[in-house]
């Protein structure tokens, strides 16, 4: 057994944050995210686990796999609502299907989601629009 082992057997392995016996904030093995934040590389980490995750999900629909980088990217980024909501419009979709690159962007400018994330969707808005990053 080496310090790895001894640790995940001591402290336990915990895969979603949780308080500890003093009530700090911990998650994974022994961390107090309290008072240790994750670093950038640790979020950069996670940002492309969960990226990787969202990206498989979406390979799924052929009008997301037909789509340039950079409309997969303005998907991908409204992904992060969770893949089930973004599928709550199949009138962007039917239109990202087709193409049809003015009626997608105005699909998500008229949607509830862009009212929640104000500048963000209309960012993305233009992604789709002219396929160039935002």
């Amino acid at each position: 057994m080496g310090l790895i082992e001894q640790l995940k057997r001591d402290e336990g392995v915990r895969y979603r944050p949780y308080r500890d016996t003093k009530g700090l904030l911990t998650v994974g093995v022994g961390r107090n995210i309290d008072a240790v934040p994750f670093s950038d590389d640790e979020v950069d980490l996670m940002l492309a686990n969960d990226i990787k995750v969202r990206q498989k999900e979406l390979a799924e629909y052929a009008w997301y796999a037909d789509m340039d980088a950079v409309r997969q990217g303005a998907i991908l980024n409204m992904s992060f609502a969770g893949v089930g909501t973004l599928l709550h419009f199949p009138h962007m979709i039917a239109a990202l299907a087709k193409k049809d690159w003015v009626t997608a962007a105005a699909e998500l400018a008229n949607s509830q989601y862009a009212t929640e994330v104000g500048d963000r969707a209309k960012r993305l808005e233009q992604q789709i629009l002219t396929g160039e990053w935002q």
